[in-house]
């Protein structure tokens, strides 16, 4: 569970940094970097847990138990994947009370039909506006912490423009969300507009394949206050995964431990082995005593 909540850091006018993470390792990788926040990728959720593109073919109970793992392995806050609420305003309260239960510091919640697709594919459709309004006010009226940041996320400038995302924005922010996220812009135009044209609210970036690659320092210039970063660790891991694999397929022997970035006792110290062995020491002493 985190110490600091992003609603906290949000208000405190920091760029908050959030690199994805699709398990409880990858989460624990990004805190030991020194990261402030944690994003639970649903792409990676999907990819690196069931092997599933990102369709909406994953369930809510599924996305909370992963969101939940990452809470309870770190001390930082996690930025939950709600997709479009797994229903309407009624479904969307109890996930809602799911992803609170699960421990995220926020959650976002999206404007798509369902099933939805990721966000930076092609072919997506938006429901009505006001529909979406009326789960952002059940999701505001379902949340029991108010540290928990509802994050309304629109997925309307790839399918009716930039300026009815802007207008959907507008229409999140007085149903109740914290926090705007007008998913996908694809210049940089776009992206400086965003925080501009919506003034009233703190606004997430994601840095996916549709939006231009910027660093830090310039999100931050532009006005946002979380900036998440979905596929570095999937698309490292994935990565290292072939890279390694081919290695072993031409040379017909796998590393040595001590050859690799972590070796196997740092891993294990990173793991905290020896916390737990402490433990059961002290808990076995009791019992032969």
């Amino acid at each position: 569970m985190a110490e600091d909540t992003l609603r906290k850091k949000v208000d405190a006018g920091e760029l908050v940094v959030a690199p994805g993470a699709f398990n409880a390792m990858t989460a624990k990788i990004i805190e030991s970097q020194g990261f402030q926040g944690v994003y639970m990728t649903g792409f990676g959720t999907a990819c690196m847990n069931f092997g599933y593109p990102d369709l909406g073919l994953l369930t809510m109970t599924e996305m909370v138990e992963n969101a939940a793992r990452m809470a309870r392995a770190v001390d930082i806050p996690v930025i939950g994947d709600a997709d479009t609420g797994f229903g309407n305003p009624v479904n969307v309260s109890r996930t809602i009370q799911e992803f609170e239960r699960a421990g995220v510091g926020a959650i976002h919640m999206e404007d798509q039909v369902w099933p939805k697709r990721c966000g930076h594919m092609l072919g997506k459709s938006v429901i009505d506006a006001e529909d979406m309004a009326a789960k952002i006010r059940a999701a505001v009226d379902a949340r029991r912490d108010p540290n928990m940041l509802i994050i309304a996320r629109t997925d309307a400038i790839a399918v009716n423009g930039f300026e009815d995302a802007v207008a959907r924005g507008r229409l999140y922010a007085e149903a109740g969300a914290d926090v705007l996220f007008l998913e996908a812009p694809t210049t940089v135009e776009e992206m400086e507009q965003i925080p501009r044209r919506l003034p009233d609210r703190p606004h997430l970036v994601n840095m996916a394949p549709r939006t231009p690659n910027l660093p830090v320092d310039d999100l931050r210039k532009m006005g946002f206050s979380i900036a998440i970063f979905p596929a570095i660790c999937l698309g490292a891991a994935i990565s290292s995964c072939i890279d390694e694999l081919n290695t072993f397929k031409e040379n017909g022997r796998q590393r040595d431990f001590s050859d690799w970035a972590q070796s196997f006792g740092e891993l294990n110290e990173f793991l905290r082995v020896p916390y737990y062995l402490e433990m059961d020491s002290k808990y076995r002493s009791a019992i032969e005593e």
